[in-house]
């Protein structure tokens, strides 16, 4: 019924004078959404670290090359000590026209502690497994797939995890964890936040997600009209459970997905900055 009654409106109100800005305006801006991640596991080394999480750009549909070589430039002038990317890179695989222009700019980003990334659906569609693996690899991206790094400073050390995507991939948790000390602060990328309920279960501090683009068209009062499988539960921002110490942020991306608008709902990347208690 929401969906349906969302659906109307949409289509009524975005045939009105709200089109243009939902097409043309909202889906070019961008929100820094800045977060502290307090905790006692963060050890003094890695007081003041800083991690930017961007996901979903879904490049080739209605986002363009350029406008990723200009947002390249705005993760690099907030000087993050590591980057971390959330999957599907480009809409379709198969249909977008690769080049180096591509690798360049992604090479362009530029972390100390290093760049990851994980695979979303989109990347695991349309053929694009391999080819996505070989332009983040040249890129100087380490892919996250059912694995974990640590990352060290100063002799200290955090836990970085990261699955397969759950709709198309094989993601296994017991297997990226594997050997991972469980009194080290742990961050897991997945790109589907509804994955939390499992995550909850694990040694895990937070996750990091996407997936939903936020729903990417949202009304007041009936907020977001649709939300794809496993982005249907937590669908943007922060959340907290109750009985486990996971705190969950969902990314609402870059790009648009099906439909070329944004609408209440605008694009984001977030910056976590880990605080030691």
């Amino acid at each position: 019924m929401k969906k349906t009654i969302g659906s109307f409106l949409a289509l009524i109100g975005l045939s009105g004078g709200t089109y243009y800005y939902a097409r043309e305006i909202e889906p070019g801006l961008l929100d820094i959404n800045r977060n502290n991640i307090i905790s006692d596991k963060i050890s003094p080394a890695f007081n003041n670290f800083k991690i930017v999480q961007f996901s979903d750009t879904h490049i080739g549909f209605h986002y363009t090359l350029e406008q990723f070589n200009k947002l390249v430039t705005q993760i690099n002038a907030l000087n993050p000590d590591l980057i971390v990317f959330t999957g599907d890179l480009v809409d379709k695989p198969h249909n977008y026209h690769w080049s180096n222009n591509l690798t360049i700019a992604l090479r362009k980003l530029e972390a100390p502690h290093g760049k990851y990334w994980i695979y979303g659906n989109h990347d695991h569609g349309g053929y694009g497994t391999e080819i996505i693996q070989d332009v983040m690899e040249a890129a100087d991206f380490k892919l996250l797939k059912n694995s974990h790094s640590i990352i060290d400073k100063d002799n200290e050390q955090i836990v970085l995890a990261g699955i397969d995507d759950v709709m198309l991939g094989q993601p296994d948790l017991n297997t990226a964890l594997h050997l991972a000390d469980q009194d080290l602060f742990t961050i897991l990328l997945a790109h589907e936040p509804d994955f939390a309920d499992t995550a909850a279960n694990f040694p895990i501090d937070i996750q990091l997600s996407g997936h939903s683009h936020g729903g990417q068209v949202r009304f007041p009062l009936i907020g977001h009209l649709y939300t794809p499988a496993y982005a249907e539960k937590y669908v943007e921002g922060k959340y907290t459970f109750s009985n486990q110490r996971l705190s969950l942020y969902v990314n609402r991306g870059i790009g648009t997905t099906r439909l070329p608008y944004r609408f209440l709902c605008k694009p984001e990347i977030h910056v976590f900055t880990l605080k030691r208690t």
